[in-house]
């Protein structure tokens, strides 16, 4: 077995170093340095939170897959472990892909992709397949001397060959069941479905789901979890039609029933999972407490990214946490409880009419705000956030679409664009709950049933907050905090 240790690996620690803290997060996982992409192994182990990523380690770009690994006793603040899985094998010498992580007789095992190019006519070709680690502290991880234990012999016919990537694991109906990401090879994404009674012998049961044509050409990142008496299939579908989306690539989240026997999903309801710019490759796990808790990748690929053009040593996030709940046979992400307990300096003002801009007599970089109002006559209203300089970052509802904006063109250097996405009113009313840390702005509406995930890059003075309506509305509550780990 090889050990994965963080010791045996004297270049990443040497890498380990100063970053550049301007646009440093302040409440959201980051890694120490370097590059971080999907999340990896979310589970609730041993009394902790434990989340693996993607990551590069020597630079702050897309390169050379390792897992980082952070734990954290209320999924707001984290401690860094060391990397849990190097390239070092010759079934994952290019890369220990994107997987999960699940707790068998005591110990966590880690199941994962094994990535390899190799040369071909057409120029780069690669072979995956899924590979598992275990380890008996959740420090050390162990590659297991069967790997890989699902091969590229394992794909079934009217599957693609070389796409075959990030297993998520879960135990169901006393079956280990595995789903991986996965195409047809003409054009439609679907995920497989494999079962297992130890984690190493698997056998392939069915084409768990499938892309009618409209959820892109390849399925990445997807999970099966069982909620009430309903299932969730969530799913990161590539390619698919940019004027629906917002990115060509994107997550959606699917209700129905599993029918185990079949291993088939079916589909009874289905919704995106983020109308924003950055939430990609979402995992799911479950907490001692019962609650399913959401978390992706906040960042989007071909996205610029400033933290690296810049050379601050760093690049990408993970969302804030949230929790899943099924309400009214919709299903909502609401914020994690935990980040009230670091709600500092609260502000209040309540019942007046909004007309025109006010300006807040607070401000920050990083805080929670709620805002609820009514739109009354008014054709816009909504915030302006991290102004100054020229710089404004706008959340906003348009009356005449029942949309909620969210533009970035003014927010600074780095992407731009304006989201948009659909919302009904309760009674009148619309609720914002808006997170800002630094370089990013996630907003909750109502009860969670729609979010809005964003990076922004302001300067450091563009500090103040701005509530507006072109027309008269109606302010009910306008609460702020500002948030402090």
């Amino acid at each position: 077995m090889s050990d994965c240790s963080v010791q045996n690996i004297p270049a990443v620690q040497a890498n380990v170093g100063e970053v550049n803290p301007q646009y440093r997060l302040n409440y959201h996982l980051m890694g120490e340095r370097g590059w971080i992409n999907d999340p990896n192994g979310f589970i609730f182990y041993d009394g902790k939170f434990h989340l693996f990523y993607q990551h590069n380690p020597y630079d702050s770009v897309w390169g050379p897959m390792h897992w980082g690994h952070a734990v954290s006793a209320d999924l707001v603040s984290w401690e860094y472990l060391p990397i849990a899985l190097t390239p070092d094998m010759p079934y994952d010498k290019d890369g220990c892909f994107s997987g999960s992580a699940i707790e068998k007789d005591g110990k966590l095992y880690l199941i994962y992709t094994g990535h390899v190019t190799k040369p071909s006519e057409g120029g780069i070709d690669f072979v995956q397949q899924q590979c598992v680690a275990v380890s008996n502290d959740a420090i050390t991880f162990h590659k297991l001397a069967q790997n890989p234990v699902v091969r590229t012999e394992d794909i079934p016919n009217l599957a693609s060959k070389r796409d075959f990537r990030d297993p998520k694991v879960n135990f169901i109906n006393g079956e280990y069941f595995m789903v991986l990401g996965s195409n047809d090879g003409a054009g439609r994404g679907q995920a497989l479905l494999y079962t297992s009674a130890d984690l190493i012998h698997w056998r392939f049961r069915n084409i768990l789901a499938k892309s009618d044509g409209t959820l892109g050409d390849n399925w990445e990142c997807p999970d099966l979890f069982p909620s009430g008496n309903s299932f969730v299939f969530m799913v990161s579908p590539q390619n698919v039609d940019p004027d629906v989306y917002q990115n060509t690539n994107t997550s959606v989240c699917m209700v129905g029933d599993l029918d185990v026997e079949n291993g088939t999903f079916i589909s009874k309801y289905a919704c995106r999972m983020d109308y924003g710019f950055d939430f990609y490759a979402p995992q799911s796990t479950v907490d001692s407490n019962g609650r399913r808790i959401v978390v992706a990748w906040m960042n989007a690929w071909g996205s610029e990214n400033p933290t690296h053009t810049l050379r601050h040593g760093w690049a990408g996030a993970m969302t804030l946490p949230r929790e899943v709940v099924i309400r009214r046979g919709s299903i909502c992400f609401q914020p994690i409880s935990e980040i009230e307990q670091y709600r500092r300096n609260p502000f209040t003002m309540r019942a007046f009419e909004l007309e025109g801009t006010v300006s807040l007599p607070v401000g920050g970089d990083s805080y929670e705000l709620v805002l609820s109002l009514e739109p009354k006559d008014a054709a816009e209203v909504g915030l302006k956030l991290r102004v100054g300089d020229g710089e404004e970052t706008l959340i906003y509802y348009v009356s005449n679409e029942s949309t909620v904006v969210f533009d970035r063109n003014q927010s600074g250097i780095g992407p731009k664009g304006v989201a948009r996405a659909p919302v009904k009113l309760d009674n009148g009313s619309l609720t914002l709950r808006v997170f800002v840390d630094r370089c990013s702005v996630e907003v909750f509406l109502g009860e969670g049933e729609t979010v809005m995930t964003g990076l922004i890059y302001p300067s450091e003075q563009s500090t103040g907050i701005e509530s507006f309506a072109k027309g008269t509305a109606f302010v009910r509550d306008l609460r702020k905090w500002d948030l402090k780990i």
